[in-house]
């Protein structure tokens, strides 16, 4: 093993396969992967850590895993290299107005009650969190919903935090850019309303406009922080697709401090194929993948 771990990022170095992942060096990766992010990397992960690092490894001129994570995160690691292993583990693929039911639940039945909420009416403003946000297309929708929504209701605004455990995809994020065909779900009338088309070299891209880029601030978060570093209360939660990573201790923990975030007539929302059932039972269940808190 070389000596200084500066050696690895010599761009000379590219080797042209590393070695098999085995058993034992998957299972320190995945143990890893489970204490700092919560994530479960069950047996069935094998192939996609093996994918998504490998490329890594041999960029690095890196033959094998175990050298790999003694780089990444050993004793004596490096932290740079610890964000992107965790980065390359984490990032998921997400889409404007993915699972369309959770918008239009929103836009004409959630939004109209939570401006009954004692809360929202003392301060005229909305709190939204976006947990595990990705690429944004999550947050930026909820931003095209209630800017929409709000139109109607002057003298309210709204904020949306939208938070992520990988940088890269915060980056993507927050440079709001994206093709013709991410662009593809969002309804004509937003897209000519709230996105910038790209001209010369940005031809056939997108890009999220001020206005809404404005109201989504972005911030690296592990869900497995004992504290979310959110001051006050949120009045929406979206949390989709992200508890499934998580074995049913992690994801119990999770949701309680959740519920704890979330103030009272709040919304909770998860992914279509989650469910709290046997998990968390303080939520109140709205409709199939919608909760609220208790007033």
């Amino acid at each position: 093993m070389p000596d200084s771990h500066s050696s690895y990022l010599d761009p000379g170095r590219p080797i042209a396969d590393v070695q098999p992942l085995t058993d034992k060096e998957f299972r320190k990766i995945g143990q890893f992967v489970y204490k700092h992010c919560g994530i479960n990397l069950g047996p069935a992960k094998k192939t996609m850590v093996y994918g998504r690092l490998s490329k890594r490894l041999r960029a690095l001129g890196i033959p094998s895993f175990g050298e790999y994570f003694e780089f990444a995160a050993g004793p004596h690691g490096s932290q740079e290299e610890l964000t992107t292993m965790i980065n390359l583990l984490t990032t998921n693929k997400t889409d404007f107005f993915r699972e369309p039911d959770h918008f239009d639940f929103l836009k004409n039945v959630g939004l109209d009650e939570l401006m009954d909420l004692p809360q929202v009416r003392q301060r005229r403003h909305l709190q939204i969190w976006s947990a595990g946000c990705s690429s944004g297309e999550e947050p930026y929708t909820l931003a095209f919903v209630v800017a929409d929504f709000l139109q109607n209701h002057l003298g309210i605004t709204f904020s949306i935090l939208a938070t992520d455990i990988s940088t890269f995809r915060l980056e993507e994020a927050r440079r709001a850019i994206y093709t013709q065909e991410q662009v593809e779900p969002v309804p004509i009338d937003i897209r000519s309303r709230y996105f910038l088309k790209g001209i010369n070299g940005r031809a056939g891209t997108y890009r999220v406009g001020p206005k809404i880029r404005r109201l989504v601030k972005f911030r690296a978060l592990n869900l497995m922080d004992r504290d979310f570093g959110i001051p006050g209360h949120v009045d929406v939660i979206f949390c989709r697709n992200v508890s499934i990573y998580f074995d049913r201790p992690t994801q119990k923990a999770l949701i309680g401090k959740f519920y704890e975030q979330l103030a009272p007539g709040g919304f909770y929302f998860i992914g279509h194929s989650e469910t709290l059932q046997g998990v968390f039972d303080r939520f109140r269940l709205v409709v199939p993948t919608i909760y609220r808190k208790q007033i």
